[in-house]
């Protein structure tokens, strides 16, 4: 006789171990044989089972599109999706990222849909082989000439020219990839184009103006010239729409010449942002400003500009850009000076065959980010299942890099010239040459990210545990063992594997949502609705700006392909002097360093600080205004400054915004 009951049990068992080897779920609960639990992971299954079809499925995904699915339509704030080239390549990222998911392993694709790593811009790679973020070679192209389209372009004579052909580049290059693009050293780039405004000033001056006056004519016509090829080239960035739908996400570094040319240009961007765009002044999205602080240069009174580091100051209590590099600290973490690719992914010393520096024309191939909080979450209380799981998981990483890498060398020079053939990273290739020339030997980086490392150690000890330094060790401990992989990668492969400090504009969204699907609500983990951005201080506290950058100084020694620290401030434009401590302070602490204060303006009453923020967006504390058309709302998105009112975030991205407080 056989026990139908017995019979049903152990197929429920069997079933749900099926389950647990097919969808990575928990063992250690099934193992734990209870029939309600069996059928809570059977369910668990095949929710995720069904999940992970949806998202090969380009009809389903259309669908969320024509049914306005905000995770997909605000998945990043620098896109417009009221608009028709948004919506296009919104469309076609649809159907890359279904055909990219079944290009990838099998492995990595599970791992991706489930929420274990996040392979990023599924919408252009690997369904294309693009590259990610660069710093372009300006130099290279003014100096050898390049090709746009049709138009065969020679070196500028004059700094309104470069700064035009700066924009057009720019354009360009952010269409041929899908991540940030930096212009290095602006400053210094430009000073020889003014200098040849000033020559030709100088002939003119001669022929109309008493000798005494000359010098002076040539400096004011001189000056004003930079100062209007700076406003154009503001204007330009914040008027270009690229290929992929969105504003050319591009970062200006700059700060550290000496010469009146290059103080000029320095001033002259600070002017022009501090100014604003419109008649209605509105605060500029882009470009990223990165102001280099160099001891010696402008750090001390008694440096040469340290008058521009003050309207460094002015600009970032009323703009909140510019970021600062400390110039000392970022080259003991990343082996020499430079500025970030994008918002915050860092290329590490590399030399060329001539035992030259090199930084510009130099690129990343792609991100690939941990689920920290997951792994912490799946192994119960035990730290060595942490480990054990962590390197698992670091396996299924390698190999999504690895492909990242391996189908990226599939693009040929022609795929996008401006990148391989017309200068942008430094060489001109043909079209027969592989495209790898310019990414081997560690010449590129490709980067492992992560996220949630808060949430990680509130896992093991507690919400409040940045006070306990076992604790932090173990956070630390978790980022070198990254590090220790991507080095050992490095020489297996012979390309620089960087360890990345994720930005996480949807992805804080992203991960929680899954795994607050997965485990539950869990108190200071995924209850918040968002997960913490890379290595921060848990944004809900209130450290002085002091007490966190000594907290997070460490980190990034193990995350130096890519980080970032910001401090939350309140209104700080009638005491720059308070936000200068700061940036004094953190000079021999930390590398990268953003302010965050409020720079809101309503423009029907007149207010200027702080919209509070409601589940509808932001709006005006005085007259409750939160209409776009009438209002300036700006806030830092992660790495970047984004426009909620016009460009909508994620939930969980909007949550962790509101959840900041000031550390002042």
């Amino acid at each position: 006789m056989i026990d139908l009951n017995t019979t049903y049990r152990s197929c429920l068992f069997i079933l749900a171990l099926y389950v647990v080897v097919e969808e990575g779920l928990m063992m250690s609960e099934t193992l734990k044989y209870d029939e309600s639990k069996a059928k809570k992971v059977i369910k668990l299954g095949a929710k995720e089972a069904v999940g992970i079809e949806k998202q090969r499925d380009i009809e389903f995904g259309i669908q969320q599109l024509l049914q306005k699915d905000q995770t997909l339509l605000n998945e990043n704030a620098n896109k417009d999706s009221r608009v028709f080239n948004t919506i296009r390549d919104l469309t076609a990222g649809v159907t890359a990222k279904a055909i990219g998911l079944r290009l990838m392993p099998d492995h990595v694709e599970r791992a991706h849909l489930r929420g274990d790593l996040h392979f990023h811009d599924l919408d252009y790679h690997p369904y294309s082989p693009m590259t990610n973020c660069c710093l372009i070679d300006f130099n290279y192209m003014f100096e050898n000439g390049f090709t746009i389209g049709n138009a065969e372009v020679e070196k500028p004579q004059s700094i309104q020219t470069a700064a035009a052909q700066m924009a057009q580049i720019i354009a360009n290059v952010s269409s041929s990839q899908y991540g940030g693009t930096s212009a290095n050293r602006i400053d210094e780039l430009l000073a020889p184009y003014a200098q040849i405004n000033a020559d030709k000033h100088r002939q003119e001056a001669k022929k109309w103006v008493h000798p005494d006056q000359q010098e002076e004519y040539v400096w004011q016509k001189t000056k004003k010239d930079i100062y209007d090829a700076m406003q154009s080239l503001e204007y330009e960035v914040n008027t270009l729409y690229t290929s992929n739908g969105q504003t050319p996400f591009v970062t200006f570094g700059f700060g550290l010449g000496t010469n009146r040319y290059e103080r000029e240009i320095q001033k002259a961007i600070f002017q022009v942002r501090i100014q604003g765009l419109g008649k209605e002044k509105r605060t500029a999205i882009f470009p990223k400003l990165v102001f280099g602080i160099k001891d010696g240069v402008n750090l001390k009174a008694t440096d040469p500009n340290y008058d521009i580091k003050q309207l460094a100051l002015e600009c970032a209590t009323k703009r909140m850009y510019p970021d600062i590099l400390n110039y000392d600290k970022l080259v003991e973490i990343t082996g020499s000076y430079k500025a970030p690719m994008g918002c915050r992914s860092f290329l590490q010393s590399w030399q060329d065959e001539k035992g030259q520096e090199v930084s510009d024309g130099r690129m990343n191939l792609g991100v690939v980010t941990l689920n920290l909080p997951r792994v912490a979450l799946e192994s119960g209380v035990e730290q060595q299942s942490f480990w054990d799981l962590l390197e698992e998981r670091l396996t299924i990483a390698k190999d999504a890099l690895v492909y990242r890498l391996e189908r990226v060398k599939e693009a040929e020079p022609v795929n996008a010239p401006i990148l391989y053939m017309n200068g942008a990273w430094g060489h001109k290739l043909h079209l027969e040459d592989s495209v790898d020339t310019v990414f081997k030997e560690r010449r590129a980086t490709i980067s492992l990210g992560y996220i949630g490392l808060y949430e990680v150690a509130t896992h093991f000890y507690g919400s409040d545990w940045e006070n306990n330094p076992q604790a932090k060790t173990f956070t630390l401990e978790v980022l070198k063992s990254l590090k220790n992989h991507c080095d050992y990668w490095s020489e297996e492969y012979g390309y620089h594997f960087s360890v990345y400090a994720t930005p996480s504009e949807s992805l804080t969204d992203r991960f929680c949502r899954l795994d607050k699907e997965k485990f539950g609500s869990i108190p200071d983990i995924t209850d918040k609705d968002y997960y913490t951005n890379s290595f921060h201080y848990d944004v809900r506290k209130k450290p002085s700006p002091f007490e966190k950058l000594d907290f997070e100084k460490d980190y990034p020694f193990y995350s130096s392909g890519g980080f970032i620290h910001y401090c939350e401030y309140p209104n700080l434009r009638q005491n720059p002097k308070a936000l200068e401590a700061v940036w004094d302070y953190s000079y021999s602490r930390v590398g990268y360093l953003g302010t965050n204060t409020p720079i809101d303006k309503c423009y029907e009453c007149g207010f200027t600080g702080e919209f509070n923020p409601t589940e509808r967006g932001f709006q005006c504390p005085d007259c409750q205004n939160r209409n776009p058309e009438t209002s300036d709302v700006v806030k830092r998105t992660c790495g970047y400054l984004g426009n909620p009112q016009k460009r909508p975030m994620v939930r969980g991205r909007h949550k962790e915004i509101t959840a900041r407080t000031k550390h002042m």
